[in-house]
């Protein structure tokens, strides 16, 4: 039973960093109606930002958060003007082809600027919290309060802002939204600043529980995937409550299976999902 609460407690922290970018990833296909491959190497992007600010001005990662959020979003918003942009209207899967080229561009940048090693935002060891049987990291806490505080900042955006209002009325009925005089360009463009944004925030998240690697958001795409599809596609809170039953299952495999066949585990989940319900836990969009 101790085993099993450690595991599960591992699997809420994998599963709030899921939900983050499965949130963005979600959004981006409610409102464009398309997958974007790329956004795993957004995360990784996001958190050599915050490596290079807490390399830089030698400032707390936390402190160097906002930063690289504010950096992604403003390149995902420029890659979208620069590629996606000039295609939005082809067939999907042109805009599939062009994310996977994205997702390869992003991650040959980050090791020609910051290199293929792993890298830390801090080095030395940190000692653990016992609480009882149970084991936390101080960065655990951290992240898991972070990761929260972002999900109700986006809630309240959602749901009491005009942008976010009108954002969920394109991600509901596109045709409508447009009639009714919602300007297309300016949701798209929030759109993926908020999904760059959360991106970074679920790589940052993500390096201070491992390491930083270039491929580290390639590695999460399966499970991000997974966690939306399963929460609803287009559905922000769909993801969210997707992240963290993927985050539990994948940790609370390893009861079972060794840890190396966690990524299968989500793989089998969003598998089974498109068989079952294709629909998601909440209904998402078609």
């Amino acid at each position: 039973m101790v085993e099993f609460i450690q595991l599960l407690i591992n699997g809420i922290l994998l599963g709030s960093i899921l939900a983050l970018g499965a949130i963005g990833a979600t959004m981006i296909f409610g409102v464009l109606r398309f997958a974007h491959f790329a956004h795993g190497d957004l995360m990784a992007v996001g958190a050599y930002f915050a490596l290079a600010v807490v390399t830089i001005f030698n400032l707390p990662v936390l402190v160097a958060l906002p930063v690289a959020m504010v950096l992604t979003a403003a390149l995902a918003v420029g890659i979208d003007q620069v590629v996606y942009r000039r295609i939005r209207r082809v067939q999907p899967v042109i805009l599939l082809i062009s994310s996977f080229a994205t997702a390869l561009i992003l991650r040959s940048l980050i090791q020609m600027i910051w290199g293929s090693s792993n890298q830390v935002y801090a080095t030395g060891i940190q000692m653990p919290w016992r609480l009882g049987p149970f084991v936390l990291k101080p960065d655990h806490l951290l992240i898991f309060a972070a990761a929260t505080g972002l999900v109700v900042l986006v809630h309240v955006f959602l749901t009491r802002s005009r942008m976010g209002k009108a954002m969920r009325a394109m991600s509901d009925n596109m045709n409508l939204a447009l009639i009714t005089g919602i300007p297309a360009n300016r949701v798209i463009m929030w759109t993926w600043a908020i999904g760059g944004a959360l991106a970074a925030a679920a790589g940052v998240f993500l390096g201070m529980d491992t390491r930083l690697h270039p491929v580290m958001g390639w590695t999460l795409l399966l499970p991000i995937f997974a966690a939306t599809i399963l929460g609803g596609i287009g559905r922000p809170y769909g993801a969210i409550l997707g992240g963290l039953v993927i985050g539990c299952a994948m940790e609370l495999s390893t009861l079972v299976i060794p840890g190396s066949y966690k990524p299968a585990v989500a793989f089998a989940i969003m598998v089974v999902t498109l068989i079952f319900r294709p629909q998601g836990i909440i209904k998402g969009a078609a």
